[in-house]
């Protein structure tokens, strides 16, 4: 007799506790402030649980309000927390955000951290073994040795044999700067199947400001996603023809978290066998929520609706209304888009764009 199925998809990180200005003011002025949590694989896994998806959730807290609060949030999203680990020994992380007119800053206090505790044998668990996609982040590579070892052993050893990875670069100059952090990220990458990069990253990081370049540098991924802020998202298979998706317009509240709802979107989609336009306007469709909420996820559209949406012919895609859509109410001046403002989430080197 065999036991239930495990998870779809597996994710590997840290989520710590956000504190932000309950009135969206700079972090110096403001009288309160409201708590919640993020981290960058949470997001997608709560992303990918709310569009169906079975999805585990593999981290460390601490054993503290924060970290049993951090627990609490993510499952309440959905997502499968029996793989978290209660660190006795170290404190859940936290993280401050500062939003400017310019960029949102963000003030880590990470340091030594339950989850910067995470090693290769985080994955060694025979429940997780047949899930279909692991998804792991540039954020982890950053916390400490043992979480490089963590990352490295699961694009190299593949500890989960039949599950595709993939890596979003996810490249946080405040936690590692360019200079130390190009050639891991582009090693690590290069191993994955699946890759996420937005392309102000990868001209950081490598000096290219071209989707095509980023794909030949990235030479062996099955797929890279290269996503260019306001502008769309780039599909470069390893063989056949790119393909090229244009953002939605929409007005920006926060962009934090956005580019993890678009992995989350893509992925999806890849899972469930859609081609490479729908993969990539489920995940513009599904960073559209993240992008007009104060904090760092948002639930995704219904999956009937997304359907729906990306079946439309390319010419109702660009005029999309995304209020008549559902996808934003009334008040939040639909389809207006600000200077920069991105369906993909992608901000700025220092506005953090995607998961902490």
């Amino acid at each position: 007799m065999t036991g239930p199925a495990g998870p779809e998809v597996v994710t590997v990180g840290e989520t710590m506790v956000v504190l932000s200005p309950a009135d969206v003011s700079p972090l110096e002025r403001a009288d309160t402030v409201r708590l919640g949590v993020g981290g960058a694989e949470s997001n997608l896994a709560a992303g990918l649980a709310g569009l169906g998806h079975w999805v585990a959730w593999v981290s460390r807290v601490g054993d503290d309000p924060f970290g049993r609060r951090v627990v609490r949030e993510v499952a309440a999203a959905g997502v499968d927390v029996a793989h978290v680990t209660v660190d006795p020994g170290a404190p859940t992380g936290v993280y401050f955000k500062d939003p400017r007119p310019e960029a949102t800053r963000v003030h880590y206090y990470r340091a030594g951290s339950a989850a910067s505790r995470l090693g290769p044998e985080a994955l060694v668990d025979p429940r997780l073994a047949g899930a279909r996609l692991l998804h792991l982040s540039g954020v982890t590579l950053a916390l400490s040795a043992s979480c490089r070892a963590l990352v490295e052993h699961a694009v190299t050893d593949r500890p989960l044999p039949a599950a595709l990875v993939s890596f979003d670069v996810n490249h946080r100059p405040r936690l590692w700067p360019a200079t130390r952090a190009a050639d891991v990220l582009r090693d690590v990458a290069d191993r994955a199947d699946v890759v996420f990069v937005g392309l102000d990253e990868a001209e950081r990081l490598w000096g290219t400001g071209d989707p095509g370049a980023v794909r030949r540098l990235l030479s062996r991924p099955e797929v890279v996603v290269v996503k260019d802020g306001a502008v769309g998202a780039t599909a470069l298979p390893r063989t056949g023809p790119a393909v090229f998706v244009p953002a939605l317009r929409v007005p920006v509240v926060e962009p934090v978290g956005a580019g993890d709802a678009f992995a989350a979107g893509y992925l999806s989609a890849l899972l469930r066998g859609l081609d490479p336009t729908a993969a990539l306007r489920c995940g513009h469709l599904v960073a559209v929520r993240a992008l007009v909420v104060p904090g760092d996820c948002a639930p995704p559209p219904r999956r009937r609706d997304l359907d729906h949406l990306v079946a439309l012919p390319a010419d109702r895609w660009a005029a999309l209304d995304l209020v008549a859509a559902g996808l934003l109410d009334g008040d939040s001046g639909g389809g207006v888009a600000g200077p920069g403002n991105s369906g993909a989430g992608v901000a700025g080197p220092e506005s953090e764009g995607s998961g902490p």
